[in-house]
């Protein structure tokens, strides 16, 4: 949620590129002698989407801290709408919002009741934030909801209250760490046309995800770090593009047909990797030129087709192409590096005191 340190009307004068809303400048964050990020630096358009991808323990976290003023920098340093974090961190916080991995909102509380609350902690006047709540809770689709203890919420409906939240001071910049872990495949769409929907409004998003459906759906550019450095930078279809050539991907009625199948796809020169439980064939392929000319042995052939068709590279082949492996399998932790997030709080703490 976004860091209540000063009243919302507040607007600073960006120093820099006006065009540039976020932007990473060789940020090092070290943990004794681990390194957790290693000179990550980046830019974000004003209105456009990032996606911040990355295997668990690759610095995806520790890049956020560090670039909402909750982390300070080993060295380097980041802007947010034009403010420095370690010169102007009050600044900073004053044009950015925050929505971490678990929904911060009080449970006890109703929705309405948490937006009063927060909103209050900004110093929003009375009638400004009954005004600001109801425009949220709309926007948000809670109206109904909105006088029901949060407790009783769905995980997709707190992680929309939490957004509401976050965006009270109206800020131009917002983070999302893993803004949809734990939800259902319906509330992670709902939750996608919301954030559209702001992006449209003009508000610049910086998202972590491991969801790679998410990353398509939503980024015009993708940073992918693996090991604290950024590996990768592209939009979705330059990076599909790096990971390979698209693929032919055929299916054959009846499983004892793939001996033959498979030795008509060899005819292409390429190697064809046979799923035989799922009775599909795959194999490289240079275009609709390839794939016609299948069409025709198969034709020819006699043999059942069920599915025969060009597969582009997916971003879950660009995560596989650049870190070694899956998405999938770093999907079961919470966060980059437990121990070092754990390290990361202890000393931020100590460093603020």
């Amino acid at each position: 949620m976004t860091s209540p340190t000063a009243p919302a009307l507040r607007v600073e004068r960006p120093t820099h590129d006006a065009d540039i809303a976020i932007e990473a400048v060789d940020l090092v964050k070290r943990f004794g002698d681990f390194t957790a990020v290693d000179g990550v630096s980046f830019t974000v358009g004003q209105g456009s989407v990032l996606g911040l991808l990355g295997p668990n323990g690759a610095g995806k976290t520790t890049t956020v801290r560090m670039m909402t003023t909750l982390s300070p920098p080993t060295s380097g340093t980041a802007r947010i709408a034009g403010h420095d974090v370690i010169a102007e961190p009050d600044a900073v916080r004053r044009n950015m919002g925050l929505t971490g991995q678990a929904a911060t909102v009080d449970e006890i509380l109703s929705g309405r009741e948490n937006i009063r609350m927060i909103g209050g902690l900004y110093g929003i006047g009375r009638r400004e934030l009954a005004r600001r709540g109801d425009e949220l809770l709309e926007q948000f689709s809670l109206t109904e909801a909105a006088n029901k203890q949060v407790k009783s919420y769905s995980g997709g409906m707190r992680r929309r209250l939490d957004l509401a939240v976050s965006l009270l001071a109206s800020p131009p910049v917002l983070f999302l760490d893993e803004p949809t872990t734990g939800l259902d495949p319906r509330s992670r769409s709902e939750l996608w046309d919301v954030l559209r929907g702001l992006v449209a409004q003009g508000t610049t998003l910086l998202l972590t995800t491991q969801y790679l459906e998410e990353a398509d759906q939503l980024a015009d550019d993708i940073v992918v770090i693996d090991k604290g450095k950024v590996i990768a930078h592209g939009t979705p279809m330059q990076l599909k593009e790096q990971a390979g050539a698209a693929s032919l991907v055929l299916t054959v009625s009846d499983a004892a047909d793939i001996p033959q199948a498979e030795a008509l796809l060899r005819k292409t020169g390429a190697e064809v990797f046979v799923d035989a439980g799922a009775r599909r064939l795959t194999t490289a392929a240079g275009g609709l030129a390839d794939l016609n000319r299948v069409v025709g042995w198969f034709d020819e052939s006699g043999i059942a087709v069920d599915d025969l068709g060009l597969a582009r590279p997916s971003l879950d082949d660009v995560f596989l192409s650049l870190t070694g492996h899956r998405a999938e399998d770093s999907q079961n932790l919470d966060s980059d590096n437990p121990a070092a997030d754990a390290t990361a709080t202890a000393t931020d703490e100590e460093t603020n005191r």
